[in-house]
């Protein structure tokens, strides 16, 4: 077979032998994109994760199907997933940083804080993985399927662990969906101080928005702005674990293993490319008809990354984990919740 003028036969061979893993991940994540709208509680990015798995365990039952999608499901997982951050660039503003206002940054830097730590102190005691401790934290701490998807290959996390991790915030999400809007009207919350709270505590977008609508219009509204900028914290969080993974390989590689990177080349090109269309977004360069369609995309190819690593999940290693990752991320979304009720509360904001 001729290759296209310009283009290496390796080159062209090494894209034909993704094809297949890739069109499975695309095809399946079709389907967690229907499901994800039929529930949008559930969400699509969670649909096709676990519909990667449940399909994987079927593929494994007959030996060798799964090796001709692993060069495909290895390049959706990665750069699929990568190209997703840049795009969630697209809907965030400097307007919007301004419309929140200082007001709500104490809870939300606050809480960030909180749950980090968190993370590192209860992660620790538990006997919880590292990089499961990474991904929940993260996850939980920020936004969700976003921020795992954004760090993942930061810290070259294991499909196993950020299947898991995945479905332990998808779990608080939905609990916090159900909790959430009895628990404002028990304390008489204004609607904004519900989209403020609902903002801050419940991670993924669609959840937030169903949490956040069921209180009210203006609470909706409210949360989904502060929703978006909490986002914007995904990126000294990337930024730092570039450079604590950097020092770690250093360190196992030995003092000799060449000099030290610098600070700017331990920053992820997609983390570039984040900042360079919110930068953009911000002049008024993207246009407004443009931000829903740039967003059901970025959700799209996450739904596709999530999938491919659903795919090849290894279920029986996800069992092995046990319920201890579940409970971490359960105290975890407790010291969240009563972080930003608390903070709310000693700033007036409640």
């Amino acid at each position: 077979m001729s290759t296209p003028a310009g283009t290496s036969p390796s080159v062209a061979a090494t894209w034909r032998a993704r094809v297949p893993g890739l069109a499975a991940a695309v095809a399946l994540a079709l389907v967690a994109t229907v499901i994800g709208t039929a529930a949008p509680i559930v969400g699509a990015p969670v649909s096709g994760v676990v519909l990667g798995v449940l399909v994987g365990v079927l593929l494994r039952r007959r030996p060798g199907t799964l090796g001709p999608l692993g060069p495909g499901l290895r390049t959706a997982s990665k750069l699929v997933l990568q190209v997703a951050v840049v795009l969630l660039g697209a809907r965030l503003s400097l307007a919007q940083v301004a419309e929140v206002g200082l007001d709500s940054l104490p809870v939300m830097l606050g809480t960030v804080g909180v749950c980090l730590a968190g993370a590192a102190l209860v992660g620790r005691a538990l006997g919880i993985d590292h990089e499961l401790r990474v991904l929940i934290g993260t996850g939980t701490a920020i936004c969700g399927a976003s921020a795992i998807a954004a760090v993942t290959p930061v810290v070259r996390a294991q499909g196993n662990n950020v299947a898991y991790a995945l479905s332990t915030v998808f779990a608080f999400n939905i609990a916090a969906v159900l909790v959430f809007p009895p628990l404002g009207q028990l304390l008489g919350m204004s609607e904004e101080a519900f989209g403020l709270f609902a903002g801050t505590a419940v991670n993924d977008t669609s959840s937030v928005v169903a949490a956040a609508t069921t209180f009210g219009p203006v609470a909706a509204d409210h949360a989904v702005v502060v929703k978006l900028v909490r986002t914007l914290l995904i990126i000294p969080i990337v930024i730092g674990l570039g450079i604590l993974v950097a020092r770690r390989d250093r360190r196992l590689a030995g003092e000799e293993a060449g000099p030290r990177p610098s600070a700017i080349r331990l920053v992820p090109w997609f983390l570039v490319g984040f900042l360079v269309l919110a930068a953009v977004n911000s002049l008024g360069l993207v246009a407004e008809s443009w931000h829903d369609p740039l967003a059901t995309a970025a959700t799209f190819l996450i739904t596709v990354a999530l999938t491919a690593i659903g795919l090849s999940t290894d279920l029986p290693a996800l069992r092995a984990a046990g319920l201890r990752p579940l409970a971490f991320g359960g105290i975890l979304w407790l010291l969240v919740t009563a972080s930003a009720l608390a903070i709310q509360y000693l700033t007036g904001l409640l």
